[in-house]
């Protein structure tokens, strides 16, 4: 198999120089040809000999290794919980190859947060003159909410919930986040606001303040 030679260059090597580098590697590959060598010369001997040297330990073996060499590695096997909304601020843009199948059918949905993958919408999601006009919505905040994603696709499956508004005002980028974090900023119920203080202005009374420390 061929054989790949690592090294890091630092500022301690900085200072000696390229050559300093160089002669470390030329030191690494005479040791791996000297290994290679004497592998070589074993190969030689009796078929008797040459079983029994590899039914030996080999180097390659991770088990040989220490655990700090190693590197553990897992799979995903079940989701728990769905700690992340679904939903995502972003813009939406026609598809690159206007002559395939999905161009009539879809539209690509980018969000401003990067972790988020892209995500196919229907077009029935979009404006009616989306197709016509995309230019008039590049920079409208638009809020998707991811439905599916296939194995075998690239890109996540989702729908358009609603137009935000242009991008950079304080309104539509504060709903958006909002909403990204699943957070409920509707108006409180009728049921909600009789529980506040009906008698108008409200002060603590000083009974109240005897047995509170005061803050303010």
């Amino acid at each position: 198999p061929d054989v790949i030679i690592e090294a890091q260059f630092d500022d301690n090597d900085a200072e000696h120089g390229q050559d300093h580098l160089q002669d470390m590697l030329t030191d690494d590959i005479k040791k791996l040809s000297l290994d290679t060598g004497e592998k070589g010369k074993a190969a030689g001997v009796t078929g008797v000999h040459r079983a029994k040297q590899d039914d030996g330990p080999k180097v390659n073996d991770p088990r040989l290794l220490p655990d700090e060499f190693l590197q553990r590695t897992a799979k995903v096997v079940y989701i728990l919980e769905k700690k992340h909304s679904r939903a995502a601020t972003g813009f939406i843009k026609l598809l690159a190859d206007r002559n395939s199948e999905l161009f009539k059918r879809c539209a690509m949905f980018s969000p401003v947060d990067h972790r988020v993958p892209r995500v196919y919408v229907p077009l029935a999601d979009c404006p009616p003159d989306f197709v016509t006009k995309p230019e008039a919505y590049s920079q409208m905040l638009f809020i998707c909410r991811i439905v599916d994603w296939k194995e075998d696709s690239n890109f996540a499956s989702g729908q358009l919930c609603k137009s935000l508004g242009q991008a950079g005002e304080i309104e539509p980028e504060s709903e958006g986040i909002l909403t990204e974090y699943g957070v409920d900023f509707s108006d409180f119920s009728p049921e909600v606001l009789e529980c506040l203080p009906q008698n108008l202005p409200w002060v603590i009374s000083p009974g109240e303040l005897a047995k509170r420390r005061d803050l303010r």
